[in-house]
Order: structure tokens, then C-alpha cells, then sequence
């Protein structure tokens, strides 16, 4: 990404001046036209040497929760009439997160300088991403920036509670996995080996199911680093493999139709579809803009092919619910309710209830399928530590049985 500078006239027929990262002059371009900015004149800001320390301590990205706080007292701060300038300079100071606070005195400077105040937060896309962005942008436009920075409050709330339910879901399945596998490892490699010698030391003939655990145990103990390093590989060719455009493609669909992650997945990416489109079209961002920066954000190729579709068939005429319902991604309910919204021109309202209703949606699937986990994976726990011990008592029943015989 290059910087360039911009000088242009507003639409009240003042001079301002700025500076935006981008990849090329036409983008830049077509990005200050957007904003209602005239006689553009662009030039490619010189490039020097720079050292950057590196840094120790405090937190080097920004938080979700940061960027709600952060949002919300811009709002109260703007709706109050404070200056632009003076609420940077106020958030900035007061802080915690070192990287964050950096970012906002940034943001203050390019704002004095001349910038907008969507421009300035564009050029740090780690910490305010492409809907951040064009909503401020949809604000400063409209004049309802305390407006927006609320509605964009709410859905960062939203998206993270979202987020913290699936990896909620997914705590305990991981946890009872990974002490099943260090339990059965350590018994394994450590536990059966002493009984495979005793049970030499006395003779005679071992039940199969004891046979079967001593050469597993042989096998772990002979191969261990070898299974290692190739459960490493593994997993560094799948992620290889999804890096690429038809690995990310296929991965994503058999995730969309996997027994049953599948359908939890689909229930977040409507959401999120829902969620994110909604907030920008009721923020007066225009819907082609508003499908591009939803399909670059949905996190599964299949959802985000659909999205682009969706946009190309409005971009030759056609309603959005046809495509909808063409790509077989999105629900009939979704796609009928969507139909409603355009025709009684309430888009943004119908988005609304639609990610209301798949969040709850959500929850109810994260909690079916914690319920149905957990005796699974008991049993499955239970099943594997007790077969093993099990195995390995069989021969002392079986010489307890001769003795006592």
C-alpha cells in the first residue's frame, strides 16, 4: 500500500487536504468522489527510511472490547458537542492499551491535518476494518456520526457475544479431548510396559485384547516422535492446502455441510450476513458497497461466492432475494423475508429481525450440541481409559482363576 496526498474542493466549495493509503491513484480517486470531494488533485507521498524500536510490554493489538469502549464514548462525546479533535484527544489519553493509544493519537494528527475522520481511521485497518471505516464515512456524509458510532457500538457487542458463544462450544469438547488423548498417551507409554514385562516374567498365553494393547503400547513407544511430527504435517498441509483458492473452497463447503458443525455454521454466517448488511444500510451506506465489504468479511468462500453473486445480479437489475435463493447458501426463510423487506422497502429493518432471530437460532444449536457432547464424549472417555485397563487385568484374572483352581 502506497500513501498519497490529496487536495480537494467540498461540496461548500472549501479547500481540504489529506493523505489515504491505498494501492492505486484511481482508487483514491474514486474514494474522495465518494465522498462528495471536486477537483482532486493526487500525488504519491515520498518514501524515506525509517527504524522502528521494537516494542516490550502492554498489549500489541487492539481489543474488541477496547473498540466498543472506545465507540461508545465517541458517540456520548459527539452528541454532546465536543470537538472532533478534542474527543481523540480526551479517548486517546485516557487509554490502558499502549498499541490503541498510539493508533488514536494517529488518528488525532491526520484528522488536524486535514483528513476526514474516516479517512484518518482507514489508514490503520488493523484496528478499524473496512465496515468501521465506510459507516464513519456514511456519518460524517449524513451528519449523524453519533448516530452511526452508536449502531456500530451495538453490532461490535453483538459480533462479539456471537464469537464468545462458539468458542464457548467449543472449550469443552477440546478440553475432554485433550485429557483423554494425555491420559491414554501416559498409560500408554508409561503403564503398560511395566505390565507387558511382568506379564513375560510369568508366561503363558495372553488374551487377545492384551496382545492388542502391548503392541499399540510397543508401537507409541517405538514410533512417538515419528507420530508426532506427522500429526505437525498434517496439519501444516491442510492449512497449505486451505491457503490455496480450491482448498479454502472445498474446506469451506464441507465445513457448511458437515454432519454437525454444518448447520451451526450456516446459523452464524446468516447472522453475521444479516447483522452486517442490516447496520450498513441502515447507516445510508449504498447496498453495492455495503454487499462488498459483507462478502469480504463473512469468513467462508461458498458464503462469500453468494455474496458477490447477489451483488452482480443487482448490478443488472434484478432483486436481491432471486440470487439469494439461486445460490442454495441461505434459508427460504431468510430469502422470503429479505423479498418482503425490498418490497415494502423496510431492508434494513427486515436485516435486523433476521440476525435477531439466528442469534437466538445460535444459541439454542451451541446448547444442543453441548448437551449432546458431553455424554459422547464421557462415554467415549470412559470406553477408551477402562478397555485399556481392562486389557491389562484380563491375565491376572486369568492366573487368579488358575491359582485358585
Amino acid at each position: 500500500m502506497a500513501k498519497f496526498n490529496w487536495e480537494a474542493r467540498t461540496r461548500t466549495g472549501g479547500i481540504q487536504k489529506g493523505v489515504i493509503e491505498a494501492a492505486t491513484v484511481d482508487i483514491v480517486e474514486a474514494q474522495l468522489k465518494r465522498y462528495g470531494f471536486s477537483n482532486i488533485s493526487i500525488k504519491a507521498e515520498a518514501k524515506g527510511l525509517s527504524f522502528k524500536m521494537p516494542k516490550f510490554g502492554g498489549s500489541s493489538k487492539v481489543d474488541e472490547k477496547d473498540l466498543v469502549v472506545f465507540t461508545r464514548q465517541f458517540s456520548t462525546m459527539i452528541d454532546s458537542g465536543l470537538p472532533l479533535v478534542q474527543c481523540l484527544e480526551i479517548l486517546a489519553s485516557q487509554q490502558e492499551n499502549k498499541t490503541f493509544k498510539e493508533i488514536l493519537y494517529k488518528v488525532k494528527e491526520s484528522v488536524e491535518s486535514g483528513s476526514t475522520f474516516a479517512d484518518a481511521l482507514g489508514k490503520h485497518p488493523k484496528a478499524f476494518d473496512q465496515l468501521f471505516v465506510n459507516l464513519v464515512a456514511a456519518g460524517e456524509i449524513g451528519g449523524i456520526l453519533d448516530t452511526i458510532l452508536t449502531r456500530l457500538a451495538a453490532y461490535i457487542e453483538k459480533s462479539m457475544k456471537l464469537k464468545k458463544q462458539i468458542k464457548g462450544a467449543m472449550v469443552y469438547p477440546i478440553t475432554i479431548m485433550s485429557i483423554a488423548v494425555v491420559v491414554v498417551g501416559v498409560i500408554l507409554i508409561f503403564v503398560i510396559p511395566t505390565f507387558a514385562k511382568m506379564f513375560t516374567e510369568f508366561g503363558g498365553e495372553l488374551p487377545a485384547p492384551t496382545k492388542f494393547v502391548i503392541a499399540l503400547s510397543n508401537f507409541l513407544v517405538k514410533y512417538f516422535l515419528v507420530l508426532i511430527g506427522g500429526f505437525y504435517a498434517i496439519v501444516w498441509a491442510i492449512k497449505k492446502y486451505y491457503s490455496t483458492a480450491v482448498g479454502r473452497k472445498n474446506i469451506d463447503r464441507f465445513a457448511l455441510k458437515a454432519p454437525i458443525a454444518g448447520p451451526l455454521i450456516r446459523k452464524v454466517s446468516v447472522a453475521k450476513f444479516t447483522r452486517t448488511l442490516g447496520t450498513m444500510v441502515s447507516s445510508g451506506v449504498p447496498i453495492m458497497d455495503g454487499l462488498e465489504i459483507v462478502a469480504k468479511t463473512a469468513g467462508n468462500k461458498i458464503v462469500e461466492e453468494a455474496i458477490y453473486s447477489v451483488r452482480q445480479a443487482i448490478s443488472e437489475g434484478k432483486t436481491m432475494a432471486e440470487p439469494l435463493a439461486a445460490c442454495g447458501v441461505f434459508p427460504p426463510m431468510v430469502v422470503q423475508m429479505i423479498s418482503v423487506g425490498e418490497a415494502t422497502g423496510a431492508m434494513d429493518a427486515m436485516l435486523n429481525k433476521i440476525a435477531d432471530f439466528y442469534d437466538d437460532e445460535v444459541d439454542d444449536a451451541v446448547g444442543a450440541m453441548t448437551a449432546m457432547m458431553e455424554p459422547l464424549l464421557m462415554v467415549f472417555l470412559g470406553t477408551t481409559v477402562g478397555g485399556l485397563v481392562v486389557a491389562m487385568y484380563l491375565p491376572i484374572f486369568k492366573l487368579a482363576g488358575a491359582v485358585g483352581g
